[in-house]
């Protein structure tokens, strides 16, 4: 699984159907410059990992918790920056073509962003279906 994403973390919760763990951005992520963008701020996050052997796992245990298929990442990048990217800029050059004043077209442009945003955070059980984390220990 080393060609996978993977994050070093500690279980918190232990359910019938799920493993809850804690996962803290990497020492090669602190380091980072770009980590702001990427989301790996160096805060603790949590990730809900649905596994049919949950009771196999206990609470402050070590854990290794890796995406099922490297194309998940992909998928995830696409729709959290490409696609906002395209939004920003097509509302944007859309706005200034039609002869908006540049406040408008500002404004538009962010009000696209936000609401590109806010479709995709109404829409997040879908990409929890499509987007699994696998589970093992270290």
């Amino acid at each position: 699984m080393s060609s996978t994403l993977q994050h070093r973390g500690v279980v918190t919760r232990v359910e019938a159907q799920t493993v809850v763990v804690s996962v803290v951005a990497q020492s090669a992520c602190a380091g980072c410059h770009a980590k702001g963008i990427c989301g790996e701020s160096g805060a603790e996050r949590v990730i809900v990992v649905k596994t049919s052997n949950a009771s196999e796992y206990s609470v402050g245990e070590s854990v290794v918790v890796a995406l099922q298929r490297q194309s998940m990442a992909l998928v995830s990048v696409v729709w959290g920056y490409v696609v906002p990217l395209v939004v920003l800029l097509a509302v944007l050059f859309g706005s200034v073509s039609l002869g908006l004043s540049d406040g408008i077209a500002a404004l538009s442009t962010i009000l696209a962003v936000v609401i590109y945003y806010v479709g995709l955070y109404v829409a997040r059980r879908v990409f929890e279906r499509k987007i699994e984390f696998t589970i093992f220990k270290e």
